[in-house]
């Protein structure tokens, strides 16, 4: 009489028996990891293919299958393979034209951001793809790290000479001249003195500060500003205009406080400062004055601009003024702290010096300055791989 195949014997060490004997113990397993392992030591103890189907209401195929992974591997066996899945229904050159039409500039008279759902509709009307849902694009477009909707500004600047100025500027921060300051100035105009209708709201557990949304405007001031690089003190002047008359009142202030040093001055191409009359002014000064221009469109390589944002951030943002010589009052306050403690920016960015093919030093070190104690990272869009400090 013909009975078939003997069973294929199982033989497991004491640590896999083990394994999986807590395996069928645990209630989160997986219900075919737990059938597996009970194939397994059903089999070790030498009951029939036929007992172990019968007992755990399965296949004679199925304990076959598993019963000699188990033989030949032992409790390695008893895992899943890996499986090749459904075939890709988009190939690689459909999924490179998709990136393209989310890369492609904004049409003419057209949204400047699509969305999701135009997007598929554009890849569907030219042919690209057959029908693909919302989420399959958003697949695709998370899988090349794109983002289309987002946008982050970016300014060049179309100066020939950028990179003289540019170090020039930074020449005169990180070395000073003996017997000479080097002062940062420029005017931040239209300051709004505002005042919120209603009473703001203190922060509390698990709540943010809050404040009212309407507000009433009092006018607006003009703040001519300079800060000495070195020592990080101040001069200012905060007026209701922003004339060449003001700016030659806050020069004559300036030359009063330095009465015998080189003063090295630091501002931009505004119309203001490139006039003939400061020429005149120098010569009334005996010489004293050494302008320096920043290059078009880098406000961020004059220090001033990262002790205005200091100003904006500490004393002008979700402040409510009464009048304009209430919110003048505080300006001049915020400065006169600032001269008894002055605390100098730590300028870091070297300028850009000859590409001579040397190794950098402190090569992939995001070079950026900050003040001695605290303060923020102030990136130049034109250098993005080096920064000029806050």
């Amino acid at each position: 009489m013909r009975h078939g195949r003997p069973c294929q014997r199982v033989e497991l060490t004491d640590a896999d028996r083990s394994a999986l004997e807590t395996l069928v113990r645990k209630r989160k397993a997986g219900q075919w990891d737990v059938l597996r392992a009970e194939i397994a030591l059903r089999a070790a103890r030498g009951e029939s293919t036929q007992v172990i189907a019968q007992a755990l209401g399965i296949t004679k195929k199925t304990v076959c299958k598993w019963r000699g992974r188990a033989a030949r591997q032992g409790r390695e066996g008893l895992k899943e393979l890996p499986r090749s899945g459904r075939p890709r229904r988009i190939t690689d050159v459909q999924r490179l034209q998709l990136v393209a039409l989310a890369c492609e500039p904004a049409e003419e008279g057209g949204r400047t951001t699509p969305t999701l759902e135009e997007l598929v509709d554009r890849a569907q009307d030219r042919g690209i793809v057959n029908p693909i849902s919302q989420r399959h694009m958003k697949r695709i477009l998370d899988a090349g790290d794109l983002h289309p909707h987002r946008v982050r500004q970016w300014i060049h600047s179309p100066d020939p000479q950028f990179r003289e100025k540019a170090n020039e500027i930074c020449e005169l921060y990180r070395k000073p001249l003996p017997g000479s300051v080097v002062l940062s100035i420029d005017e931040k105009t239209g300051i709004q003195a505002i005042e919120r209708i209603g009473p703001g709201r203190p922060p509390a557990p698990g709540q943010i500060r809050r404040e009212e949304f309407e507000y009433v405007r009092h006018g607006t001031q003009t703040l001519i500003a300079a800060l000495d690089v070195h020592s990080g003190t101040t001069l200012c002047s905060c007026g209701d205009s922003r004339t060449q008359k003001d700016l030659r009142a806050f020069m004559r202030q300036v030359a009063r406080a330095f009465p015998w040093r080189i003063v090295h001055v630091i501002w931009d191409n505004l119309n203001t400062h490139r006039v003939e009359q400061w020429a005149a002014f120098n010569r009334r000064h005996k010489g004293r004055f050494r302008f320096h221009f920043t290059p078009l469109h880098a406000s961020w390589v004059n220090q001033i601009e990262l002790l205005f944002s200091s100003l904006a951030r500490r004393c002008l943002r979700h402040a409510s003024h009464t009048s304009t010589a209430h919110m003048k009052e505080r300006i001049e306050r915020f400065f006169q702290e600032r001269n008894a403690h002055p605390r100098p920016f730590k300028w870091s960015f070297k300028g850009f010096h000859l590409q001579t093919g040397e190794p950098k030093r402190q090569s992939g070190r995001r070079a950026h300055a900050r003040p001695l104690r605290s303060g923020r990272c102030c990136r130049s869009p034109a250098a993005p791989a080096q920064a000029a400090g806050a």
